[in-house]
């Protein structure tokens, strides 16, 4: 089992909340979220937000906390291979009502289908905001260019 090792990235400005699944090996050794140098994440959303690309965890927070966004994880702990969504099992969702308290959060969105199934089947009764779901940043979702994914992201704006 494995918990997570990041706490939300938020603050009382933060509108919209943006979930992934669980954090890759690469961002756990990291500690910070998508710090795979693959995904495609932090692109996105410098792109959206016309913000030159963060390389540092404090201007990744920057970028996140200037926007009003906030980043977590719908998965607390579970058990997963490696970083494949498709292993994960034994799953303990996020318990999301601190930030949505502490927060003006109003808006969900889910990066992936992983994301998207978890929130459903565990968070979206509890919080009661229904979210949208995104395609995946992650280097996994090879149908997706970087210019197709900021087309379909550039709805958090």
């Amino acid at each position: 089992m494995i918990e997570h090792p990041l706490k939300p990235l938020y603050n009382s400005e933060s509108k919209t909340l943006i979930l992934g699944s669980f954090p890759s090996v690469k961002s756990r050794e990291l500690n910070f979220f998508y710090a795979h140098p693959q995904n495609r994440f932090w692109k996105v959303i410098a792109s959206i937000y016309n913000s030159p690309l963060p390389t540092t965890i404090e201007e990744k927070t920057k970028l996140i906390l200037d926007n009003n966004l906030a980043l977590y994880d719908v998965i607390y702990s579970c058990e997963i291979h490696s970083s494949a969504d498709s292993t994960i099992k034994n799953v303990t969702p996020s318990n999301l009502t601190k930030v949505i308290k502490n927060s003006k959060i109003d808006r969900v969105f889910v990066n992936g289908k992983t994301a998207e199934f978890y929130y459903k089947k565990y968070t979206e009764k509890a919080l009661n905001i229904k979210a949208e779901c995104l395609p995946s940043t992650s280097p996994a979702n090879a149908n997706f260019t970087l210019e197709k994914l900021i087309e379909k992201w550039k709805i958090i704006k």
